[in-house]
């Protein structure tokens, strides 16, 4: 009889150490890799807007690095979630209205056109400091993923532009928020 209760008595056991096992198992640890993002595709390629002109004043333009996308971010205080915007990729990238080509470097050429001014017409005086051709100022892609070059257009008639030369034609979103319109550019088709 003794040795048939030794035996349930390990079986027993075995089983409440298996059992605090699969639960230790199922835990998530408190440290170890972290799992791949998902990163959002599905955005496409195709221009995205509607009316650009605007009232208010383009204050800044940023950029961030993202563990999917790169962002360009375009301040325009007092805007509202309402600024106008239009993107789409060009082969080639002119100033409106002048026509004058401005190279950007990039495997393709988002042209970005905000409904904001660059430049208060009553106090004469610029709000964003872009000057027609060059680089953009205070905004440094060096090591980003899929951003190459920046290239300011100017501003006509209530719309400042701006040419943004990324890796390849790569799929993007828009997102207009408070004060400011948002450029998504997806590090590749599929992430």
């Amino acid at each position: 009889m003794r040795p048939v209760r030794t035996a349930v008595a390990v079986l027993m056991l075995a089983g409440a150490t298996l059992g605090t096992a699969a639960t230790t198992a199922d835990a998530a640890p408190a440290e170890g890799p972290r799992a791949a993002a998902a990163c959002p595709t599905g955005w496409g390629s195709g221009a995205k807007g509607g009316t650009t002109v605007g009232a208010d004043h383009l204050e800044d333009i940023r950029t961030g690095q993202h563990e999917c996308y790169d962002r360009i971010v375009f301040d325009v205080p007092g805007g509202g979630d309402q600024i106008g915007y239009h993107v789409q990729y060009v082969d080639r990238f002119y100033a409106d209205p002048s026509g004058q080509y401005i190279p950007v470097a990039g495997g393709a050429i988002l042209d970005i056109r905000v409904g904001a001014w660059s430049y208060d017409l009553e106090a004469g005086m610029p709000t964003y400091p872009g000057k027609v051709g060059k680089a953009l100022p205070g905004v440094n892609i060096s090591g980003y993923s899929t951003f190459r070059d920046t290239r300011f257009g100017g501003t006509f008639e209530g719309q400042t532009q701006v040419g943004l030369g990324v890796r390849a034609r790569l799929p993007f979103r828009v997102i207009q928020l408070d004060d400011r319109v948002v450029v998504d550019v997806a590090h590749s088709w599929t992430s």
